[in-house]
């Protein structure tokens, strides 16, 4: 009596369940939704929205900065002088005016 041997089925799939399973999960770790890319996204995004709070809080200060200076307690005249001038279209009476 001869004996074949027969071909290894439950090993083939077994291989093959388990690359394809490795091969989702690396592809998940990747490119998914929680994955390196998104993160490279997430924290580039962090970065330009750091970037436009830092620009925000400057412009913060400066306003607090002249709303002080125009304050019942500290009041800096050249700053009135110059919003009067803007806002009211206020002139001195010795200014000319050339348009």
């Amino acid at each position: 009596m001869t004996s074949r041997k027969r071909p290894a089925f439950g090993v083939l799939i077994y291989f093959v369940v388990a690359f394809g399973l490795s091969a989702y999960f690396t592809f998940a770790a990747v490119q998914g939704d929680y994955g390196l890319f998104r993160r490279a996204e997430i924290e580039a995004g962090e970065k330009a929205l750091r970037a436009q709070l830092d620009a925000l809080e400057v412009r913060v200060a400066r306003m607090e900065n002249l709303t002080k200076r125009l304050s019942d307690t500290y009041l800096d005249l050249d700053l009135l002088d110059q919003q009067a001038r803007d806002v009211l279209g206020l002139l001195r009476s010795d200014e000319i005016v050339i348009r």
